[in-house]
């Protein structure tokens, strides 16, 4: 009959992954006529218990290069944007989402623009990203322990006496010839 011990580790007690789409608006200081590029910089993000739901926080800057003037001139518009993603992360094994818990937060996509249009003088964008969490806690294993503790073999030497049988032996002249 085996034996079992119970250990208590942290393990991944929750996954998910949201991917979301959400519209910003640029308001350049002049009135573009094109908008020549847009990219994001910067993202970071971190992620909290809220009640039992994962609450995200994280800021990205979107640098927007665009022309005026009827297409003479070009300028680049920054503009720092912030979000909150809220995820219900189902866990595993009856585990609870609480103030012990890890929550790690991954970028799986970084933020990337995905539609810009010129709207009333302003720049409107979709941004597109996707977010990964872990829910790290404590949870139990089983483990099954053997009842016999002593599992090594008993290797016995040689008697003393066996191995000097061979020293009496020896043949002196072999280094003469």
């Amino acid at each position: 009959m085996a034996n079992y011990k119970e250990i208590v580790t942290k393990a991944v007690v929750g996954k998910a992954k949201k991917n979301s789409i959400s519209k910003f608006i640029v308001h350049p200081e002049e009135t573009p006529n094109t908008v020549l590029g847009c990219w994001i910089i910067n993202h970071t993000f971190e992620g909290h218990n809220n009640h039992g739901v994962v609450d995200i926080n994280g800021a990205f800057d979107v640098n927007v290069w665009y022309s005026y003037n009827n297409d003479t001139k070009t300028a680049v518009s920054t503009k720092r944007f912030t979000y909150n993603d809220k995820m219900n992360i189902r866990l595993k094994d009856g585990a609870s989402l609480n103030d012990a818990s890890e929550i790690i937060v991954r970028s799986l996509n970084q933020p990337t623009v995905t539609d810009v249009f010129i709207k009333n003088g302003d720049v409107s964008l979709a941004v597109e990203k996707e977010l990964g969490v872990e829910v790290v806690g404590n949870t139990m294993i089983k483990v099954s322990v053997e009842d016999n503790p002593d599992d090594y073999e008993v290797i016995e030497d040689a008697p003393v006496e066996e191995m000097n049988e061979g020293i009496d032996n020896i043949n002196e002249e072999y280094l003469d010839s």
